[in-house]
């Protein structure tokens, strides 16, 4: 009885220890996760700017209220 909680014991903190070691895996890659989306997030917007005002924002001179002198 005595030995099987001892297993018990054992095979929990490997238990642990595994997920412990993957957890702390996970967490590590997070910076470079962020660092990415921010550069794909910049670049779209790059991208977008880069395009200028399109086709329905472009409007010709105004001539004026009475017209062309």
């Amino acid at each position: 009885m005595e030995l099987q909680i001892v297993l018990a014991i054992l095979g929990m903190a490997g238990v642990m220890s595994a997920f412990l070691f993957a957890l702390k895996g996970l967490l590590d890659q997070i910076p470079d996760v962020i660092r990415s989306w921010r550069r794909v997030v910049d670049e779209a917007r790059r991208s977008h700017s880069d395009h200028g005002p399109g086709p329905e924002d472009h409007r010709p001179p105004s001539a004026g209220i009475d017209g062309p002198r």
